[in-house]
């Protein structure tokens, strides 16, 4: 009776609902340690440049193994490969707990290796659950639960290392994330029509032109998404002078406009001739946002402000329909492998980003930075402007 369940249209929502979990759950790990960084310093003795280079090994494991996961979710199944990587995360999370900040660090890289199979195979879960009507919706929710996941852990971390010692917020993570290993273990299935790759043929993907380039456009959209994330309260708190709670609550704002955007872009796309529509409108809007806060940043904060927040918000909107197309790119049996590579894009940028546009803030002021981000959005513009091909993942059932 089980088996007959998961074998049901009904029972993709299921699949869903444990892909967003897993796929919050790993936000919180890489997105959430940042909000305990004060309390990772005084434990470990580090100094800021340290404690940043801990923050990144997370960042750094996840980018070496995406497409590796991927490949293994096509052979595999999703199942598998997010069951071992999940529990393997959690290991490692508790091992942080328990010594200095090298093993700290290593373990961390751990967390990133193989953390990283819940980037690629929820994708490929949902993607081949939904039925191209409706599968930009549904990457549009499990997308969302990236800023959930991070603004939940943002809010519950500190105070359990402040009242628990670092060590115990390791422990957290590490039993949750064993927990959602678990649920994957027992709820994810694949369809009946879901295909499965061979051995080889991996370098076909990697090597597709239109994959390439729509990994690099995602790539170059994460530029104005990071420059966002990552400079929005300072550039509001110590260049115009706005109050750092009320600066945090600004970027805040925009971090729930952008997951909310990621829904109605889903839709959005669902409704559009092409998936790669509503990106290139996106684009456009991101870099005309980012240009004309580089023309308001000596006009009246108000100003600054009323541009800046729907910017970064829009910043945000773009990602799920990114993987949906770089899934739908890709031939039958490599859907894994076609989103490990667009993540890895993503988490190249991600890396890169932050420090980029902080040196060319400090070198050449402020209005630079915001260019910059709006330069990228237009070159991924031009990358977007070739026709894409698509294909079915999913039959067109109910």
């Amino acid at each position: 009776m089980a088996q007959q369940r998961s074998t049901t249209p009904g029972y993709r929502w299921v699949v869903l609902a444990v892909g967003a979990l897993a796929q919050g759950t790993n936000a919180a790990v890489f997105l959430g340690l940042p909000a305990i960084t004060p309390q990772l310093r005084a434990h470990f003795g580090l100094t800021l440049p340290q404690v940043g280079l801990l923050l990144g090994a997370v960042n750094l494991g996840t980018m070496l193994t995406l497409v590796l996961w991927g490949a293994a979710a096509d052979r595999h199944g999703e199942r598998l490969v997010m069951a071992v990587g999940g529990f393997g995360a959690a290991g490692c999370l508790a091992l942080a707990a328990f010594d200095g900040p090298v093993v700290a660090g290593v373990a961390l890289v751990g967390v990133g290796l193989l953390g990283a199979s819940v980037n690629a195979a929820s994708g490929r879960a949902v993607l081949t659950w939904f039925p191209a009507r409706r599968r930009g919706f549904a990457m549009g929710l499990r997308q969302t639960a990236t800023p959930l996941g991070a603004a939940l852990a943002a809010a519950v971390l500190p105070v359990v290392a402040l009242h628990a010692g670092v060590p115990a917020t390791f422990l957290a993570l590490a039993g949750f994330t064993a927990f959602v290993a678990v649920a994957v273990a027992v709820w994810v299935r694949e369809p009946p029509w879901a295909v499965r790759s061979g051995q080889g043929r991996h370098g076909v993907v990697l090597k597709d032109p239109d994959l390439i380039r729509l990994s690099t456009a995602s790539g170059l959209l994460v530029v104005p998404q990071f420059t966002a994330a990552s400079l929005m309260v300072e550039l509001l708190h110590d260049h115009r002078g706005v109050a750092v709670g009320a600066a945090a609550g600004l970027f805040a704002v925009a971090q729930v406009g952008g997951g909310a955007g990621r829904l109605v872009v889903g839709v959005w796309s669902d409704r559009s001739p092409t998936r790669v529509g509503p990106l290139k409108v996106l684009s456009v809007l991101i870099a005309v946002g980012f240009v004309l806060c580089a023309v308001l940043d000596r006009a009246p904060v108000w100003a600054l402000v009323a541009v800046l927040v729907p910017t970064a918000a829009l910043a945000l909107c773009w990602n799920g329909v990114a993987i949906t197309a770089a899934g739908e790119l890709a031939p039958p049996g490599r859907t894994g492998i076609a989103l490990g590579m667009q993540n890895s894009a993503n988490y190249l940028g991600a890396t890169v980003t932050p420090p980029l546009a902080g040196w060319v803030a400090a070198g050449l002021g402020w209005p630079a930075a915001l260019l910059l981000a709006a330069v990228a959005a237009v070159a991924a513009r031009v990358l977007l402007a070739v026709p894409f091909a698509a294909r079915q993942l999913a039959p067109e059932v109910p």
